[in-house]
């Protein structure tokens, strides 16, 4: 038996890869994984062992707009 862990109902909102957010912020991979360390740009994890880092639409358009998670 697996152990599902279930996200919040947020309308079915789009989750972005962190290879996505760098692209349409033309910036590198590194640099979107600093800001969700620093707490920046609001990130979950999804996956086995929750390695794969997402970003939802409204995240990143918070992030852009310099709102605070």
């Amino acid at each position: 038996m697996t152990k599902t862990k279930t996200l919040p109902d947020d309308g079915g909102a789009e989750l972005l890869t962190v290879k996505e957010i760098a692209a349409m912020d033309r910036c590198s991979e590194k640099t979107v994984r600093r800001a969700i360390d620093a707490g920046l740009l609001q990130a979950i994890r999804i996956g086995p062992g929750g390695r794969l880092l997402r970003v939802s639409r409204a995240a990143h358009q918070a992030y852009r707009l310099g709102l605070r998670p």
